[in-house]
């Protein structure tokens, strides 16, 4: 019988065997990854700001959400070609994206249009020939919606030295038992790490272990899901329905996979004590922006701005576009984004806010905890500021909350955003709010939606 690390070795102090990358290509001679980019109907809570842009462009770090996944996709050895599955109608900004991660990355991604919403099992069962096409051994599954280091190739050992030689990985990490409830909780054996149960946002306390939304698959993952759509046909012969075909492919991979595997010797889950967040409202990208930021020190210290003779003050981790124009009286940081063309003025003080192309802050104007649309103006001496919706610091397994937009009818404090085209006027101050585009504002204003 095969004898299993223990989790004391494979949680707290992974092997050397983890880290030595450049041996992860002959363990796969061919891998593919697939990202999952959602749709228009999807990301609502990301609202005004996905109005301009989709969801998984919207820049975090200083670069769009969707270019972390790629970069750690194309890291792995023998990675062979990146694909986008999502049902987005084909748009200029998609397509220029796509082309430049080609060139930077020099990997082939492709874009494959969904006919609708198929769900996170039902997008990559569609397109399976799609996928297998070349013969890979083992592919990638990423949701564009979370924040994370991505430790694919640590994933690809853990599989080489767990369970069978077509079992399924998945990414855990740990959360506290109230905010278990609100993700995907694994019950795993702790010598093995099989997954012995799964279960997608349980009413009760089940594990404080989460699913990531990051796996490893094999090809045999498509038995799997052919067995639940062919069933769902089954079900769908027996009603009259005009969009059974469509209710047959939508399936998910957590419900209806993940929950079957369990207790079978299949699907196992490797826990990584790396950062991950969810990037699911405007909020959570403000959080998310935080962590990509502090770990540039390790992978891109290039794009984190520095005290210089003649610039800004920098404090803490800052991202400025080179072609932003900074008053080097300025105070930016810590946890601040500067898009491309920003006009900031003197004396601005612009702390954990991500400001978007083209936006202009004048004079010893404020923005704290917010985020400043594409080419919106803010007068002099007004303040924006919102209240920031961070994970509880004293507790090391807390993770962001989702909060509902409103709360005993009343808008929720969270950052303050405004989407593009926004005026807000000299010597006014705009709190816990949210704008839509292309408002003129004349007042201040306090937790409110200004439509």
């Amino acid at each position: 019988m095969r004898k299993y690390a223990s989790v004391k070795n494979s949680k707290l102090h992974p092997s050397p065997y983890f880290k030595q990358k450049q041996n992860i290509g002959y363990l796969f001679n061919m891998l593919k990854a697939v990202i999952l980019i959602g749709g228009p109907q999807k990301g609502t809570r990301f609202r005004p700001l996905s109005f301009e842009v989709p969801k998984p462009l919207f820049p975090v770090a200083g670069v769009p959400m969707l270019q972390h996944h790629i970069e750690s996709c194309a890291k792995v050895p023998n990675m062979k070609e990146i694909l986008l599955i999502g049902f987005y109608q084909p748009n200029e900004e998609l397509t220029r994206f796509l082309f430049n991660a080609q060139q930077e990355f020099k990997i082939s991604i492709r874009y494959l249009q969904e006919y609708a919403a198929l769900g996170t099992g039902g997008g990559i069962y569609h397109f399976r020939d799609q996928i297998i096409s070349g013969g890979p051994e083992a592919f990638f599954v990423l949701n564009a919606d979370v924040c994370s280091a991505f430790p694919l190739a640590e994933m690809l050992s853990f599989q080489k030295e767990h369970g069978e030689p077509n079992s399924f990985v998945i990414l855990g990490t740990t959360a506290n038992r109230k905010q278990s409830l609100n993700y995907g909780c694994i019950v795993e054996n702790e010598e093995t790490n099989e997954v012995l149960h799964y279960v997608e946002k349980p009413s009760t306390f089940v594990s404080d272990i989460i699913n990531c939304g990051i796996y490893l698959f094999n090809p045999d993952i498509f038995q799997h899901i052919g067995t639940v759509f062919q069933k769902n046909q089954q079900e769908m012969l027996l009603e009259e329905t005009t969009n059974g075909w469509h209710r047959a492919e939508a399936i998910r991979l957590e419900q209806d996979i993940f929950t079957a595997l369990a207790g079978q010797g299949k699907l196992y889950v490797f826990k990584t004590l790396h950062f991950w967040s969810q990037i699911k409202s405007a909020g959570s990208a403000i959080y998310a922006s935080r962590l990509y930021l502090n770990q540039y020190h390790k992978t891109h210290p290039e794009r984190l701005a520095t005290n210089k003779e003649g610039g800004p003050k920098i404090s803490g981790n800052v991202y400025i576009h080179p072609t932003a124009n900074i008053d080097p009286t300025a105070v930016l940081g810590p946890n601040v984004s500067i898009g491309t063309g920003v006009t900031i003025g003197a004396g601005v003080r612009v702390r954990e806010s991500i400001i978007l192309h083209g936006a202009t802050l004048q004079d010893h104007c404020c923005v704290l905890n917010s985020i400043v649309g594409w080419d919106s103006t803010i007068g002099k001496w007004a303040r924006v500021e919102g209240t920031p919706s961070d994970p509880n610091p004293n507790d090391p397994y807390a993770k962001i909350d989702s909060e509902t937009l409103f709360r005993e009818g009343k808008l929720t404090p969270s950052i303050t955003i405004l989407g593009c085209n926004v005026t807000i006027p000299r010597e006014v101050i705009i709190l816990n709010s949210i704008v839509l585009p292309h408002k003129d504002l004349n007042r201040s204003f306090k937790n409110q939606i200004i439509l």
